[in-house]
């Protein structure tokens, strides 16, 4: 190996390792994701202990950003209802558990809930008594790290919002081995993440 390609490569895995090790989450929040888990996984006898994570709030859905513009070839958000119809071609029966990155329901997503009834948000899950730790405008980032932690440990991932997000969680799941990842617009035919058919992800580089 040429000294500046060993160069390269020590950069990358560092850049990685620092990435990964300042998402490590604090002991308390890792005790609220552990129960918000663990009542995913109980919540349905039918269920086997799994769940889908479907990263989808409709805060941002509603934003000009992801409305369908005739300059992107491939779109980056997908509605509610778009995303409940992708999962059912996909083969998700109607009895799936499913972990929404919504806070509160919405009433935009009555026709989820209709096609998949065991659908929860943060506020399903979450102990009453964090509610207050953990909910509000002046604990967003809290709000995600409890959303990262659950989506990256998901048997199952889709994001509804391709961006950073979506990079941090895949970055994780592929650390922790669950590659199913599946993402409306790829191209690939099963719909799997790019970042995984392609092992792109920076993640690979040190972990893989």
């Amino acid at each position: 190996m040429k000294p500046r390609e060993k160069q390269n490569s020590d950069f990358d895995s560092t850049s990685c390792l620092a990435m990964f090790g300042s998402l490590e989450l604090k002991q308390e929040i890792q005790e609220v994701v552990k129960t918000m888990i663990e009542r995913l996984r109980t919540l349905d006898q039918t269920s086997n202990g799994r769940f889908l994570a479907v990263d989808l709030r409709v805060d941002i859905l509603e934003k000009k950003i992801c409305k369908r513009s005739e300059s992107i070839r491939r779109k980056t958000c997908y509605s509610a209802q778009e995303v409940a119809d992708f999962l059912k071609k996909m083969g998700f029966a109607g009895n799936t558990t499913i972990y929404l990155t919504q806070t509160w329901w919405h009433e935009s997503l009555k026709f989820f809930k209709e096609m998949f009834p065991n659908t929860y948000t943060k506020d399903d899950l979450i102990p009453t008594e964090k509610k207050g730790h953990f909910f509000g405008p002046e604990n967003v980032m809290l709000e995600r790290a409890l959303d990262f932690s659950i989506c990256s440990q998901g048997d199952a991932f889709v994001p509804a919002i391709t961006g950073l997000f979506y990079g941090d969680v895949i970055g994780k799941r592929i650390v922790l081995g669950r590659t199913q990842t599946l993402v409306p617009s790829s191209p690939s035919p099963d719909h799997l993440s790019t970042y995984v058919v392609k092992k792109s992800h920076l993640a690979y580089s040190c972990y893989c």
